[in-house]
């Protein structure tokens, strides 16, 4: 489970460069859209935490390194060109950005979903690693 921190940031980031399309957030639930229009989530797969430094009480550094992963569920059956367009744009939100107490890098490339031939959508998806620091 990531940081508050984390959460907070890679959400409020989404909602302030993204409105394309719906964004579901982590433990935010609900149907798809009626219409079968695109969407978008982001979970947090991965997060590592170590401390950096030792003999400070209260002002030692903690350090959280992970991922969160973006996944765009795309029409199925529908070019999917604008889908990777999609993921491009979303990735460049993230890419080598400072924002809300984190640092993100390299967003990896989409990877599509071997299950594509089943239901509504079509997912790509991509992770982004990142790194927070705390005090304690």
């Amino acid at each position: 489970m990531p940081l508050k921190l984390v959460v907070d940031a890679v959400e409020a980031r989404l909602a302030d460069g993204w409105a394309k399309c719906p964004v579901v957030g982590i433990n935010l639930t609900g149907n798809t859209p009626k219409d079968g229009s695109p969407f978008v989530q982001v979970s947090y797969p991965v997060a590592n935490n170590e401390q950096l430094t030792v003999g400070a009480p209260g002002q030692n550094v903690y350090r959280e390194t992970g991922a969160f992963r973006i996944l765009i569920n795309w029409r199925r059956g529908k070019p999917i060109g604008p889908g990777l367009e999609w993921a491009d744009e979303l990735a460049a939100l993230f890419r080598g950005r400072e924002f809300g107490g984190i640092q993100t890098f390299a967003p990896g490339s989409p990877v599509i979903d071997d299950r594509n031939d089943e239901g509504n959508y079509f997912a790509l998806s991509f992770a982004v690693p990142y790194q927070a620091d705390i005090l304690g």
